[in-house]
């Protein structure tokens, strides 16, 4: 969950102390010293938490927090001061701030709270990047590939975006599932309203409900005020609901009243709320397995299962990589203003022959590395990572479940043990790698 938090102060002892702390937890530290300054920080770099002090030599921190949320509505702000007010902390809140602290409380709470902070403001960026997108940019036709395999998964996507029925997304990680359902929701009739997107396995239970169904004021401490849940959001139109296998089985229970009725309880509420909204769900997992299993509610997976479309995995489409390829490269030699390079038939050779156990997300990132590291107007093979030409050791075993364990360990060896970077390279939930870890006792780095 490791994210950019910039500090806010000028006491520069207190800062550079806090921003040593703050590093410790993996986390990325820029500092200011005024309010115009930091506000310039944040407008040129992708900030996700502002720490400011109240007392600022030409803005009052509290004041500030109004002033961030404008610039970026999804950053979240935490107030610090040495002489806390009730009537301070309660205009910060007012303003949009995440919480208020007091100097000298802060030591034990400030990383505990800096994480819940983290969490909110990594939902609320994926709120605000999948809004008011032009639905042109998200319909079949803008899905790049000819393969048979992938024109089978959008046809049957066509003829059921017409309709309102829910649909379950099936595919290894990163095939697309997300794409798919964009498409689907904006060549439907739900195209001029909210598409809303969620990754189950990226929250704690607590505060994925929230987040879904919203919440009374007081339902919990730090509830201030009532707050809307995505499915509100989402009222009208689509709300798409990926990895959904790691939702824990209560929450599913109340999924499976929405889906039935179209209706829910926001947590602390006793009340019913109505509510027209599309339900698209994804998963990497056997569903039916872990119904079977009892890992997963039955009735909420033939719920979900009314209509399902499989994606196919990048190596059953191989005819399609050089499309995507050539994609991806134009758009990040135009984010990091390069010459547009060019890739020639032996790298493309390398592409066929390779597994993409990451799939399209796996091509995609390769193709950003080998951008940023060549240097003449062709891809350079030399920049490809030295274990993009090996196979993992099986030792003799074909076990699937201990070619995961020992491909994961590769990884996090990679990453000299930082999960988050693992997880993203793996193309998996942090809180999925976890469980993995967990389960396979895998001996951390």
């Amino acid at each position: 969950m490791n994210g950019t938090v910039l500090i806010i102060d000028d006491e520069k002892k207190i800062s550079s102390l806090l921003s040593r702390i703050i590093g410790l937890e993996g986390f990325t530290t820029l500092q200011a010293e005024t309010g115009k300054e930091g506000l310039k920080l944040l407008k040129n770099n992708d900030i996700d938490i502002v720490i400011s002090d109240v007392k600022l030599p030409d803005v009052n921190g509290v004041a500030l927090v109004k002033d961030i949320k404008i610039a970026k509505p999804y950053v979240e702000v935490i107030n610090l001061t040495a002489y806390g007010t009730i009537a301070d902390g309660v205009l910060a809140i007012k303003n949009g701030g995440f919480d208020y602290l007091v100097k000298g409380d802060d030591n034990d709470k400030i990383i505990p709270l800096l994480y819940k902070a983290m969490e909110k403001a990594i939902l609320q960026k994926h709120k605000f990047n999948t809004q008011d997108q032009p639905a042109q940019k998200h319909q079949f036709n803008t899905i790049i590939g000819k393969s048979k395999a992938l024109r089978e998964a959008i046809e049957l996507a066509k003829k059921v975006s017409q309709t309102d029925t829910t649909v379950l997304l099936l595919g290894e990680t990163g095939t697309g599932k997300e794409v798919f359902a964009q498409a689907i929701h904006y060549e439907s009739a739900r195209a001029a309203k909210a598409f809303v997107a969620l990754n189950c396995s990226g929250f704690s239970p607590e505060l994925l409900e929230s987040e879904l169904f919203g919440y009374k004021a007081g339902a919990f401490t730090g509830a201030n005020k009532d707050k809307k849940g995505l499915l509100e959001e989402a009222n009208g139109g689509t709300l798409f609901l990926d990895e959904i296998g790691e939702m824990n089985l209560d929450l599913q229970a109340k999924l499976l009243r929405v889906l039935e009725n179209q209706s829910f309880i926001k947590v602390g509420d006793t009340i019913t709320n109505k509510v027209n909204v599309r339900i698209l769900a994804a998963t990497n997992k056997d569903l039916k397995a872990d119904a079977i299993a009892g890992k997963f509610r039955p009735d909420l997976y033939y719920r979900l299962s009314v209509f399902t479309i499989v994606l196919p995995p990048l190596r059953e489409r191989q005819s399609d990589i050089a499309a995507l390829a050539t994609h991806y490269l134009k758009a990040f030699s135009r984010k990091i203003n390069k010459p547009e390079i060019k890739i020639d038939q032996k790298m493309l050779d390398i592409f066929q022959k390779y597994s993409w156990k990451g799939n399209i997300r796996e091509l995609k990132n390769i193709i950003e590395r080998l951008v940023i590291l060549s240097d003449g107007d062709i891809l350079s093979i030399s920049a490809l990572p030295p274990d993009f030409f090996e196979l993992a050791p099986l030792e003799n075993n074909y076990n699937l479940q201990q070619v995961e364990k020992q491909h994961i360990q590769k990884v996090l060896h990679h990453t000299k043990g930082n999960k988050t970077e693992t997880s993203r390279l793996l193309g998996i939930g942090l809180t999925t790698l976890y469980r993995k870890i967990e389960e396979y006792q895998i001996n951390e780095i």
